[in-house]
């Protein structure tokens, strides 16, 4: 048995936690979201907690226990308290702003980079060089700050571009001029 499935997940307050037919769904005050279970997966609520169970010992169930269980801790987590992302951009007039339901960015191109902004996602600009992606799905969260830094990864050398907030960038040495 998985040693993460095996551990009970505790309800939060305020969140509703349905299981019909092989599908979890999962409401709170921030939103709903759901989940179809794995065919040989079992899941039951009972006393503000969610217990996932797997019949087999094979190496897939016992994959499939621990994965299905942080997933719907992950669900439980974000109807409540919702995750976030911050980016930050770094380089000589890079910046970025927030047009309707589009992420504008400046980065040194010969054009401005529109990013347009999911509807299940919030995307805020707090100051020009930062950027903070929030939702409830954790997966859409990561995803959507990803293809955002995608546009730029931050470049070894001068340091220039988009990163996650906290990321160390490791500078590599230039060319050294030879005598």
């Amino acid at each position: 048995m998985s040693r993460i499935g095996k551990k009970p997940i505790a309800i939060a307050a305020g969140v509703k936690v349905t299981i019909v037919k092989g599908e979890v769904s999962v409401e709170g005050q921030k939103g709903k979201l759901k989940f179809a279970l794995p065919h040989r997966i079992t899941c039951e609520a009972k006393d503000n907690q969610v217990v996932v169970t797997s019949p087999l010992k094979s190496k897939l169930d016992k994959s499939l226990h621990g994965l299905t269980r942080s997933l719907i801790a992950n669900m439980i987590k974000g109807v409540s308290e919702g995750y976030a992302k911050e980016l930050e951009i770094q380089g000589v007039g890079f910046r970025a702003s927030i047009s309707g339901s589009a992420l504008i960015m400046i980065l040194g191109f010969s054009h401005p980079v529109n990013f347009p902004i999911p509807a299940d996602i919030k995307v805020e600009t707090p100051k020009p060089t930062n950027i903070v992606v929030r939702g409830i799905d954790k997966q859409r969260v990561g995803e959507v700050a990803a293809q955002i830094r995608r546009y730029y990864p931050p470049e070894p050398y001068k340091g220039k571009g988009i990163r996650y907030a906290g990321e160390v960038v490791r500078k590599k040495v230039g060319k050294a001029a030879t005598k």
